[in-house]
């Protein structure tokens, strides 16, 4: 992996599309492989392919690449669209653990890593609606 320059984005400097989707689809296969994502599982529907493919549209677009959520559902509004679910800590933190490992899986620098990991868990920090 480059190292990231000013005029880089995140998104280029992951690998583009390939490797986008790559760290989704693994984020998405240990939720569904792992006991220890269970609770995060089981907020989702029986089908992840939606969820993937919405993931995969937002992150592609606030990494610096194509908006494709944004051409296709309009503006995220992620906090709107996630309080349906019940989100507390274990919720957040199942979610921050699958996608660390997955970013691992696929072989992201570790020093993009923590720089993504920092930015995720400020999301999903903020995404909490229930009480502890």
């Amino acid at each position: 992996m480059e190292v990231m320059t000013e005029s880089q984005t995140l998104y280029e400097v992951i690998g583009g599309e390939s490797r986008v989707r790559e760290m989704v689809d693994r984020f998405y296969d240990l939720m569904e492989l792992e006991p220890e994502f269970a609770l995060l599982r089981a907020a989702h529907p029986p089908t992840l392919d939606n969820a993937r493919e919405r993931l995969f549209m937002f992150l592609s677009g606030w990494m610096g690449g194509p908006d494709l959520y944004i051409e296709a559902h309009g503006h995220p509004r992620l906090r709107m669209r996630h309080m349906p679910f019940a989100i507390g800590t274990q919720e957040r933190d199942q979610w921050l653990r699958a996608m660390a490992w997955a970013m691992e899986d696929v072989g992201i620098d570790e020093a993009l890593r923590l720089r993504l990991m920092e930015s995720f868990y400020q999301t999903a920090d903020w995404m909490r609606n229930k009480p502890d």
